[in-house]
């Protein structure tokens, strides 16, 4: 007779009846009279009890090791002294799908590092880490419902490019048949030729490819991006209301489907955000961070971490706000496809999200007027040339329009209060780090 499989979480409703279940060995107590194994699913932890009897169930519980793949057809049976769930399973068949090598490459103590070697075992021995990619499900899924909601379209844009993009410092440069290839750093320019072909708001969930030799907990050479683009904007505005609306919404599904795990296992309360967030201008968060005696040779155009933390603690004491706009970007700081304000083209109308102190987000208005934008990429020093494809998107009328490039592995950290972005990425990739 074959038993279907039953998850762990869900053996209580089966008390009483036989059933197999699926998973890995968590632990074993083989004492002199009875032997243990503990087995876990993706659901939970549940004890299988057996009394010795010198049979083969008995030399086959023996010969298991921690982590081998097994299935176990058994007796569900209350048993109130068992911490598990309150019952146990009295086996009647022992299936070693793949005994495990022994002992484990890594163990609770071992370093990050090296649990990143063996990130399967890694991820497969802690709840908490399956639990963020459920998380990172549900977060993607929320985004996505509330762009649909606003009439975007999903798009799918390349990862190769015949000309290094933007500025070309950060790119990374691959064989492509007989020349050369470069990995997209963001799919910016694509998303704008997809405005200009007349998709009015486009949104893409996908790879980016950064050659940044950055060795901080933020950084990755290869992420996943959530990047909206908006058309017919009447400013920038209009970009920052979609973003905090599109966060709030999914962060409020996050806290309904994973509130009470989160808090759990990362003991994190997950809050959902009110909107607006605030929104403060670049100069108004350097007075108010060099009052305070950040950057006091006020030689700084940008903020750097320590800013960034400040000023978004200031935000929040002030507000009880964890996200903060920085707005107004100057123009040495932003690209050359940023808008400026007719009144100060000193700045662009751009903007940074922070959330907690960290940066999740760039955005802005971009500028869709040809012969501006010839003129403020001439004047950062660019060649028009390798970049002809994609001014032409903007020589056939081009409406105005903006957008932003999220991090979701960024999200995902300040979510779950991690501290690396390694710990929110499945398999992280860095200036150090081509494996597994």
């Amino acid at each position: 007779m074959i038993h279907s499989r039953v998850h762990v979480s869900d053996l209580r409703e089966h008390v009483g009846r036989t059933v197999s279940v699926c998973g890995w060995v968590n632990t074993l107590r083989l004492q002199s009279k009875m032997q243990f194994v503990v087995v876990r699913d993706n659901t939970g932890m549940v004890q299988v009890t057996h009394k010795r009897d010198t049979g083969a169930l008995e030399a086959q519980l023996e010969s298991l090791t921690p982590e081998s793949a097994v299935k176990i057809t058994g007796r569900v049976v209350d048993a109130a002294q068992v911490k598990l769930g309150g019952l146990e399973v009295v086996p009647e068949t022992v299936e070693v799908l793949n005994l495990a090598a022994t002992p484990l490459p890594i163990d609770e103590h071992t370093s990050m590092e090296q649990r990143l070697d063996w990130r399967f075992l890694d991820v497969r021995r802690r709840p908490a880490t399956q639990l963020l990619f459920a998380v990172q499900t549900t977060l993607e899924q929320a985004m996505r419902e509330y762009a649909y909601t606003q009439g975007a379209t999903e798009m799918h844009t390349p990862k190769l490019m015949g000309t290094a993009s933007e500025s070309g410092a950060e790119v990374f440069k691959l064989g492509y048949f007989d020349r050369s290839a470069y990995l997209a750093q963001s799919p910016q320019f694509y998303k704008q030729m997809a405005i200009a072909a007349g998709i009015d708001r486009v949104f893409e969930i996908g790879p980016v490819f950064r050659a940044e030799p950055s060795f901080t907990s933020r950084h990755a050479t290869e992420f996943t991006g959530v990047d909206v683009e908006l058309a017919w904007i009447d400013g920038v505005e209009d970009v920052m209301a979609f973003e905090d609306q599109m966060l709030a919404q999914a962060i409020a599904k996050v806290a309904d489907v994973h509130g009470e795990a989160i808090a759990e296992h990362f003991s994190v309360e997950v809050t959902v955000p009110i909107t607006p967030f605030p929104r403060i201008t670049m100069v108004e968060a350097q007075e108010i961070l060099r009052k305070g005696g950040w950057d006091p040779s006020g030689i700084k155009e940008d903020l750097d971490p320590e800013g960034e933390r400040s000023i978004s603690a200031h935000i929040q004491q002030a507000t009880g706000h964890e996200f903060v706009f920085i707005t107004h970007y100057p123009v040495g700081i932003r690209p050359f496809y940023h808008m400026r304000p007719a009144d100060d083209p000193s700045v662009t109308l751009s903007f940074d999200l922070l959330w907690k102190g960290l940066e999740v987000t760039t955005g802005a208005q971009r500028e869709h007027r040809y012969d501006v934008l010839l003129k403020q990429a001439a004047e950062k020093g660019m060649s028009p040339e390798p970049m002809q494809d994609y001014l032409n998107a903007f020589r056939f009328g081009c409406p105005p329009h903006g957008g932003l490039g999220m991090g979701l592995g960024r999200v995902l950290m300040v979510l779950l209060g991690l501290d690396s972005i390694r710990e929110a990425t499945f398999l992280f990739r860095g200036p150090n780090r081509l494996t597994p």
